[in-house]
């Protein structure tokens, strides 16, 4: 019987698979070299193919890449981690004396470090301030709306709450917690310690987000400030010299800054100046406090480098820090990026090698609980 390789039919011969192929006329049958050129053809992966397995490998990449820090903070919740509103669980619930949202334990803050980071929407929290107080942030923040002659606080109109006001959610809360740190007893009658008790002397940054009309709102935030400014416990500015005391009020929005200066003598809330903005300004010390930007319209996205800027813009953020310490002026960028979760605290790192005067923060555990200089997830 012929082999496959001496088979001829119309000038072609049998491949292994009972097909055909072109033999060259050249090739003698039954030679070494015969056999040897009728090898069947290799067959081509079509581009698409290529394409898919491209986009596959991609897809399980950034799957691993992104799914990683959750995996890790999974494993951390099934070991019992504790977050920082765990204690809060029967906040408010009647018979625990919390009903008001002005109970405060006396040793609530008693081995609490304060860490410069702002607690960003510090309202949304399940109890607002006293969180961000004892995750360490020596910032919070209360967005205001003036409606039916009050201060509501809250993201949004769909969010306000009658009983939810700038003196029932902070100003109360904060003189409560101020007068059982500052007791008249036999020991002590003094006035100066702040609301931390490892650093008495830190000042607490209220950053009061005003959301409706400037001009109309302002004055009311002043007079409901009139609790701590009657206590002396609202930092202020008199004389050409700044004092700082327990509490620092930064107007931040539609908060006007003639307003904030429009008594050139004396002024205790200081304005939120625009970080980006500085040069040639008349921001300083004397009328400022803050100096933020958001981090995405100053600076830009970083999310496709890994969270590391680019040369460009690390000099920005050098620039834009050195002129707000320049003028004496606190630095912070908010809306930064918030996932994945390891570019998140690469970009968190950055700021504080940089030297950002404070973080701004949304996850209070992850930002004072955790070592988030290192990598994590698939990176560490």
């Amino acid at each position: 019987m012929a082999s496959w390789a001496d088979e001829k039919i119309s000038g072609a011969r049998l491949d292994g698979g009972g097909g055909y192929f072109p033999v060259p006329n050249s090739v003698e049958t039954g030679s070494v070299q015969d056999i040897a050129s009728l090898s069947p053809p290799q067959k081509r992966r079509s581009p698409c193919s290529y394409t898919m397995m491209f986009v596959l490998a991609a897809l399980t990449l950034l799957l691993a890449w992104t799914a990683g820090p959750y995996v890790e903070q999974h494993i951390r919740n099934i070991r019992g981690t504790t977050s920082e509103d765990d204690i809060f669980e029967n906040w408010g619930k009647p018979g625990t004396g919390t009903e008001s949202l002005a109970w405060y334990p006396t040793d609530f803050l008693r081995d609490v470090i304060p860490v410069p980071c702002h607690s960003h929407n510090d309202y949304w929290r399940k109890v607002p301030l006293f969180s961000a107080l004892h995750a360490g942030c020596i910032g919070t923040e209360a967005d205001v709306w003036l409606r039916s002659g009050d201060l509501l606080v809250g993201h949004d109109t769909a969010a306000l709450q009658p009983n939810r006001t700038f003196q029932s959610l902070y100003v109360n809360p904060i003189v409560e917690i101020l007068e059982r740190n500052n007791p008249e007893t036999e020991f002590y009658n003094d006035k100066r310690r702040g609301v931390f008790d490892t650093d008495p002397s830190q000042t607490l940054i209220l950053l009061v987000d005003l959301k409706t009309n400037g001009a109309e709102t302002w004055p009311w935030v002043l007079r409901q400030l009139q609790p701590l400014r009657e206590r002396g416990w609202l930092s202020f500015y008199e004389d050409g010299k700044v004092h700082e005391r327990q509490v620092t009020v930064v107007g931040t929005g539609n908060t006007p800054f003639e307003l904030i200066v429009a008594n050139s003598t004396y002024r205790d809330a200081f304005f939120d100046a625009p970080l980006d903005k500085l040069e040639n300004s008349q921001f300083n010390s004397t009328n400022s406090y803050y100096a933020s930007v958001s981090f995405w319209s100053a600076i830009g996205n970083v999310w496709f480098r890994g969270g590391k800027p680019s040369d460009e813009q690390m000099a920005k953020i050098r620039a834009q820090i050195k002129e707000a310490r320049a003028r004496g002026l606190h630095s912070r960028y908010w809306e930064l990026p918030a996932w994945p979760i390891h570019i998140r605290n690469r970009v968190w790192q950055i700021l504080i090698e940089e030297g950002i005067d404070l973080l701004n923060v949304d996850d209070l555990d992850g930002a004072t609980k955790e070592d988030w200089t290192k990598p994590s997830g698939i990176f560490r």
